[in-house]
């Protein structure tokens, strides 16, 4: 992986303790100019390949003042940290930019409060979170170059944002291919409760509805009828998957659609219409689950249906805190409903950011 040059003004610290003499002067003098030239030329030849070319090819640079331990995570590859992570050949991801690190932080304080902090992974978007996190958390995050733009990823509705998430089916499909099951959050989400006996059966893909319509208590499992705009309304902020051929499909398809559905100016898309085309388009080669709308509400619901909220009192198992943008205005519903956990931030494996 490439690292990052930072170079210095080089001073030269060393005098002359023998000058020319002069009947040496003269020729001396012709030979050290076309010296000097060349030497310059040699010199500037040398710190183009030690300065831009060797970074490029994984090789250190003399020059560079990346730390060790810094390139160390440069070099982390995702099958050595899924392989570090996973337990029970399960492991749990996050795609986090540097925005979000407070987001992280509280999600993962609901996780080891379920006792299952020890299998997640965060897939750094940006070398920031990834140095952070491993600084405060050693093997539990990872880059897969190129990062996006920091600075744009979390702006929904823009192309840093559609670029952002539109790396997630990749991430997943390769993680599938190595041979494990993989939950993914979003990170502004909540666990009240362990999510892994909701996982019933051995079926491909998991996953929760998006609409904020109350569902029956026993309502079916199977993909939801398509709503006015053909498809259906699955959220892709929580997904469980098993390494099988069914759950490999819908990742590539999913990877299809984002390609076929690019994102504009006249059409900012998000990655999540076209996960829901995927599974349309794959419902009938697929073993899909709807998870229960009781414990994974939308934040539509949750949020905004207070009546529902008492009716299903106990059941919640992980909230998602959408239906709404802003980190400030999403941290202030999170403390509203007691869900803000950095208070005591301890209890994170990231301790205090």
């Amino acid at each position: 992986m490439s690292t990052f040059l930072h170079q210095r003004p080089l001073h030269s610290t060393i005098s002359d303790a023998y000058p020319l003499s002069p009947r040496q002067s003269a020729s001396s003098q012709r030979q050290i100019s076309l010296l000097s030239r060349t030497g310059l030329i040699v010199l500037l030849s040398l710190l183009l390949i030690l300065g831009v070319i060797l970074p490029w090819t994984g090789t250190p640079s003399i020059f560079s003042t990346t730390k060790p331990s810094l390139t160390k995570w440069q070099q982390y590859t995702l099958s050595q940290a899924v392989s570090f992570v996973a337990k029970n050949k399960t492991v749990i991801v996050c795609a986090v930019s540097q925005p979000y690190l407070p987001f992280l932080s509280n999600w993962l304080i609901s996780i080891s409060r379920q006792k299952h902090q020890d299998k997640v992974l965060v897939i750094a978007e940006d070398y920031a979170t990834l140095y952070k996190v491993n600084e405060k958390w050693p093997g539990h995050a990872v880059l897969v170059p190129p990062a996006p733009d920091s600075q744009t990823a979390h702006k929904f509705g823009s192309q840093g944002f559609f670029n952002f998430t539109s790396r997630r089916p990749r991430h997943l499909l390769h993680i599938l291919e190595l041979g494990y099951n993989v939950m993914y959050n979003d990170v502004d989400m909540v666990w009240l409760q362990d999510p892994f006996p909701y996982l019933e059966g051995n079926h491909d893909v998991y996953f929760t509805d998006d609409m904020a319509a109350v569902k029956p208590l026993d309502h079916s499992h199977d993909l939801p009828p398509p709503g006015k705009k053909g498809r259906t309304y699955i959220c892709s902020c929580m997904i469980f998957m098993r390494p099988t051929d069914g759950a490999k499909l819908v990742m590539k398809k999913w990877i299809e659609e984002l390609q076929a559905q690019p994102w504009s100016k006249t059409k900012k898309s998000n990655d999540q219409p076209a996960f829901n085309w995927a599974l349309n388009k794959t419902a009938g080669q697929v073993d899909l689950y709807l998870l229960p709308q009781s414990a994974f509400p939308t934040g539509g619901l949750y949020f905004k249906n207070q009546t529902w909220v008492q009716e299903t009192k106990g059941k919640h198992v992980i909230i998602h805190n959408n239906y709404i943008t802003g980190f400030e205005k999403k941290i202030k519903r999170f403390h509203d409903y007691g869900l803000w956990l950095l208070d005591d931030a301890s209890e994170s494996p990231l301790g205090k950011l």
